[in-house]
């Protein structure tokens, strides 16, 4: 077959994680399904597991997969960052991409290459072809003001965000503590904030970045970042790019059975994302506030990690999460909630009629989930932009209630009891359930063929089209 008459190829590159592959796979269905093109995802080796080749394997045939070579990192320090690890990875891997992308152009009529927002050095191998290489951001408009914005925020004060005074002033958001901005980059030391000062300024030099987020989301950063701006790339905000349903399995039929037995909206789902842990004493803490509160839950419990973080960055200590709730508490909570040790079937559970209130981590993609299902949110934020997530759903989108902090950064028990009552009885979450079924019909219509997202993605598609295959 000629290059000429074949569908138009896009090969993808997503950093280690699921929350980075799934988004991107949700957007190549997207691309295969309703723009005729054909997908390769391009994934590092170091970040090959089970459940990761599964999903893969459970793609669409217009889809493939390939993996690159694994890339040595043994001379970095043994407390590197996971960002810095990632970006190492992306960097180092350029001469195996190339040839890689080499090969998929002879075989393919390769219009494009993607890269995650952490593998901007992995663009180069795309600029050599002369192919026209994008970032995917998997997070939203927020992070990317962020990271337009950090080279001036960098010249602009010697100090870590944590030592400003003055809240950041990000446009299109509400002003956001210094202590709350992204994670990797509260320490200027870190050789993780090196590199992500080095992505900030590569981002200008892609031929387009897409998001996975919604004009209604965002929308006064949507309007400003879809706007042209000589010398920044055109926008394309894409999503709600979340993970489709999929059979639950023995362990989420429990969850989603007993769910049919509640009310509708009288449940509290709890849970912190495929990498959020707590420590011990916020695990107690945690158990009892939700039994003090007296309303519905159903909380995915994992073993507690020896900090509040991500469980894939700390480990995790215990075998069986369910042992480390304090004692009696299954007994007592038996009639009212439901613990369910390590995973749900979280869209499925949030899509629940049942469920009316979502006591989250606030990373971007249950965040999403969220949205697209009108679930008002309890916000916990742990890690990485979590926490500046948060300030924007509590403050500007309004969809989520705030949790008080002690001064060591606990949650009391007191305070989870009163927060969740309000959620699920108060006239506050009764406004925050209206609120966000609205943005829930504002997710879907964007995604309908003349909603914002659509256009976006098919203004890039035509783009992608109209590029001569090399």
């Amino acid at each position: 077959m000629e290059k000429g008459s074949q569908r138009p190829h896009i090969a993808f590159l997503p950093t280690p994680g699921m929350g980075h592959l799934i988004p991107i796979s949700e957007l190549a269905k997207l691309l295969v399904d309703r723009h005729q093109f054909t997908v390769t995802i391009i994934t590092f080796s170091e970040s090959q597991n089970r459940a990761q080749e599964i999903y893969l394997s459970s793609l669409p045939t217009s889809i493939s997969s390939l993996s690159l070579p694994p890339i040595p990192l043994s001379d970095l320090p043994h407390d590197a960052r996971i960002e810095t690890r990632i970006s190492a990875a992306a960097a180092r891997c350029v001469p195996h991409l190339r040839s890689l992308l080499l090969s998929l152009a002879s075989s393919t009529r390769l219009v494009a290459f993607v890269a995650d927002l952490f593998a901007t050095h992995a663009c180069d191998a795309a600029r050599d072809l002369s192919i026209p290489h994008h970032i995917f951001i998997p997070t939203n408009l927020l992070y990317l003001t962020l990271m337009l914005q950090l080279p001036a925020l960098h010249a602009a004060s010697p100090l870590d965000f944590h030592q400003l005074e003055d809240p950041v002033r990000l446009a299109g958001f509400p002003p956001i503590p210094g202590s709350e901005i992204l994670h990797p980059l509260q320490d200027r030391k870190n050789e993780c904030y090196r590199w992500l000062l080095e992505h900030s300024v590569r981002y200008l030099d892609a031929d387009g970045i897409l998001v996975n987020t919604f004009d209604a989301i965002e929308p006064e950063a949507a309007k400003l970042l879809t706007a042209d701006e000589p010398g920044r790339p055109p926008v394309y905000p894409v999503g709600p790019l979340i993970r489709s349903k999929a059979a639950a399995g023995e362990e989420g039929a429990q969850s989603l059975k007993w769910l049919d037995d509640q009310p509708p909206d009288s449940v509290l789902f709890v849970s912190f994302g495929s990498g959020g842990a707590l420590s011990a004493e916020q695990t107690e803490e945690l158990a009892l506030g939700l039994e003090a509160s007296g309303q519905r839950f159903l909380w995915v419990v994992r073993s507690p990690s020896r900090l509040n973080s991500a469980a894939y960055f700390t480990g995790q200590i215990g075998d069986d999460p369910l042992a480390h709730l304090p004692e009696g508490f299954l007994e007592r909570t038996a009639g009212v909630g439901l613990a369910v040790p390590s995973w749900a079937p979280q869209v499925e559970v949030l899509g629940h009629p049942a469920v009316g209130g979502f006591l989250s981590h606030c990373g971007w993609n249950s965040t999403l989930e969220s949205a697209a299902h009108g679930v008002p949110i309890i916000a916990w934020p742990l890690f990485a932009e979590q926490r500046m997530n948060a300030v924007v759903l509590v403050e500007g989108t309004k969809v989520a209630m705030p949790l008080k902090q002690r001064k060591d950064g606990v949650y009391e028990r007191r305070e989870i009891a009163r927060v969740a009552r309000e959620m699920m009885e108060g006239e506050e979450g009764k406004l925050m359930r209206r609120r966000a079924k609205e943005l829930a019909a504002a997710a879907a219509a964007a995604l309908l063929e003349e909603g914002s997202s659509s256009i976006a993605l098919l203004a890039l598609a035509e783009r992608w089209k109209s590029f001569e295959a090399v």
